[in-house]
């Protein structure tokens, strides 16, 4: 008789027996709720296709203008790096590197991140550090924040129109764009199809 397989969870170790799931279904740690295995045909293509897109829209929301502000004839562009900057010039390092953190590091890396592990494991290509770029991942999902950035910027947008007109960028849109699509590929993904894609490369 075959022994039951046992799968620790990836963020804080505990053990769980595997069970067989119905399609759309996911297993969650019984101590810290993170998703161990879910059923589901062609996760890694799916998953690999939204953070290469992800990938893209990171880029452009973080190089083309996110918002247009016109006061009194002259007219000021601003990207995301421009309001981590103001704030840490107006001494709030503090919240400076907490926007920063939550809205561009942490979802670069995510974006980046998953990519770079999943074209690996999809096309076989041997490239370094893919179990602890995965680790890192999922370690940084609770600090990928960019709806509650985006909430603050829509609050920001309509204190300044009584004051200023404010045209929103390209950028805001890919800004926009990309948290549907990191909340898409996040639903997507099987960890535990990517721990043991990894484990067979060992």
């Amino acid at each position: 008789m075959q022994a039951p397989e046992l799968i620790a969870c990836h963020d804080c170790d505990l053990l769980h027996y595997y069970r067989p799931l119905a399609e759309g279904d996911e297993a969650q740690c019984r101590r810290c709720g993170a998703v161990l295995y879910k059923q589901s045909k062609q996760t890694l293509e799916r998953t690999l296709a939204l953070s290469l897109t992800g990938l893209i829209l990171f880029i452009i929301a973080n190089t083309l203008p996110f918002l247009a502000i016109h006061v009194e004839g002259q007219i000021t562009h601003t990207t995301l790096i421009t309001g981590v900057i103001e704030l840490y010039e107006q001494d709030m390092a503090l919240l400076a590197a907490i926007v920063f953190i939550t809205s561009i590091f942490a979802p670069g890396i995510q974006v980046a991140g998953t990519s770079y592990v999943l074209l690996a494991l999809q096309y076989n290509i041997s490239l370094p550090f893919l179990a602890q770029i995965f680790h890192f991942i999922r370690f940084l999902e609770p600090w990928s924040m960019m709806e509650i950035f985006m909430l603050g910027i829509l609050v920001s947008v309509v204190k300044l129109n009584t004051m200023s007109e404010v045209v929103p960028g390209i950028a805001v849109w890919s800004f926009a764009i990309l948290i549907l699509i990191l909340a898409w590929a996040a639903a997507t993904l099987d960890p535990k199809e990517v721990w043991d894609k990894l484990g067979e490369r060992r």
